[in-house]
């Protein structure tokens, strides 16, 4: 039964929209309806200002990690933690709250893999923070990070529960940026600080 609880749980707290809740408390425009239309802190950033874009990213995190912290501190068992993490996950990418238009979900995958391990939530930052310098893509580098997910969970973690978890979470996120993907092919995804 407390599978079913922290799933839909996580599912209700991933529902609340960072973004757009932050933009209306701030006067900005709707994130969904502007920039690139995702709801994330990038696009927050680029409609507002980084005071937005840093409380949207803390949301995002909290709110993948909260779920799991609560599971892990209420049971021993990582099917119910990783429950509650892909809750969370799939709340953002479809937020019951906000007509089930999310964003990408990685701010929210790094607080779940923070909740689980702060070694996996660190090697997951490098990795991002490593392609980010070497290539200024902010999305291939959220697509390495996340190819990467389930053998820095494997490596650390050694549980297949998480490493299936990582191994969801990254294919979501992989089909989550197709467009992406799409104009990193033709050469025209914008690279960060342009």
């Amino acid at each position: 039964m407390e599978y079913l609880i922290f799933a839909i749980a996580g599912y209700l707290l991933g529902s609340v929209s960072s973004a757009v809740v932050v933009s209306r408390l701030m006067n900005l425009p709707d994130p969904r309806r502007e920039g690139s239309g995702n709801p994330g802190a990038t696009n927050v950033l680029r409609l507002g200002n980084q005071a937005a874009a840093g409380l949207t990213l803390a949301g995002d995190i909290l709110k993948g990690a909260l779920p799991v912290l609560v599971a892990r501190w209420l049971f021993d068992d990582p099917l119910t933690a990783a429950l509650a993490g892909a809750g969370a996950f799939f709340g953002h990418l479809l937020p019951l709250f906000f007509g089930f238009k999310g964003g990408k979900g990685v701010a929210t995958a790094l607080g779940v893999f923070a909740a689980l391990s702060l070694p996996v939530a660190g090697g997951l930052a490098l990795t991002w923070l490593v392609v980010a310098l070497v290539f200024r893509y902010s999305s291939l580098a959220a697509l390495v990070s996340a190819a990467s997910a389930p053998a820095w969970t494997w490596w650390i973690l050694s549980d297949p529960v998480y490493t299936g978890l990582a191994a969801l979470l990254a294919l979501m996120l992989v089909l989550r940026h197709r467009a992406n993907i799409g104009r990193l092919l033709a050469g025209t995804e914008s690279k960060i600080g342009k």
